[in-house]
């Protein structure tokens, strides 16, 4: 999916529409024994890179998120594309 470096969209800190730069989000430090990671870890025992399903085990897509910078006050908001799970991996245009 191909996306513009520059968005113009709503600012909830100016309150108004205004010229966003575009990024990919930074991955944060996992906390290594989250209750959610131990889970996570437990249910998928055996199933790499796949998710359980009812009846068959498919595989994972990803959760592509865009990182939003205003150019007036700098404040950064996070978006999520296509609203769920997508394969295809996020370019941001030239």
């Amino acid at each position: 999916m191909k996306v513009p470096k520059e968005i113009k969209t709503y600012c909830p800190a100016c309150k108004k529409h205004t010229v966003h730069k575009v990024s990919n989000p930074k991955k944060g430090k996992a906390r290594g024994l989250a209750w959610g990671t131990l889970r996570h870890e437990r249910r998928t025992k055996g199933y790499v890179g796949k998710v359980k399903g009812q009846a068959n085990v498919r595989k994972q897509g990803k959760r592509q998120k865009l990182t939003l910078e205003c150019t007036v006050c700098k404040k950064k908001q996070d978006r999520l594309l296509g609203g769920g799970r997508t394969k295809k991996r996020v370019e941001i245009g030239k």
